[in-house]
């Protein structure tokens, strides 16, 4: 078994009605979201199924490019943690200013880095739907 019959062996349907976060456009993404697919029957259940299909190497950019995806959607998950404690700490620093300070320093840092994550994921969205 080579290395493109492996991963399309253990890829589930390219079109997934529900993922790791729900359906939709703020769902979390598949490794295979940027491949195309390629209809099979499966032996077992007789179901037509879709399974990515990997041509060529240059598939493999659009892999990396969907894990990339994946983490800085991870990353957004982060930032909005960060905001969340941000906010604890800003309600929690009973006007002490070097508290209040750290917490306003925090909520910055977060609304910084959500902006860059949700930029580089829509830029990597648009890249490999280029590629694609």
């Amino acid at each position: 078994m080579n290395i493109v019959n492996f991963f399309q062996h253990f890829a589930a349907t390219c079109q997934p009605k529900g993922d790791f976060l729900g359906a939709g456009p703020l769902s979390f993404p598949t490794w295979y979201k940027y491949l195309d697919g390629m209809m099979t029957t499966d032996s077992v259940t007789g179901q037509q199924i879709c399974n990515p299909a990997i041509s060529s190497i240059n598939d493999v950019w659009l892999i990396i490019a969907a894990v990339i995806d994946m983490l800085l959607r991870v990353a957004v998950l982060a930032a909005i943690a960060f905001f969340v404690w941000g906010g604890i700490q800003y309600i929690t620093s009973q006007g002490e200013s070097d508290r209040t300070k750290q917490a306003k320093d925090t909520l910055i840092s977060a609304i910084v880095g959500m902006v860059i994550a949700v930029g580089a994921s829509t830029l990597i969205a648009y890249v490999a739907g280029r590629f694609k």
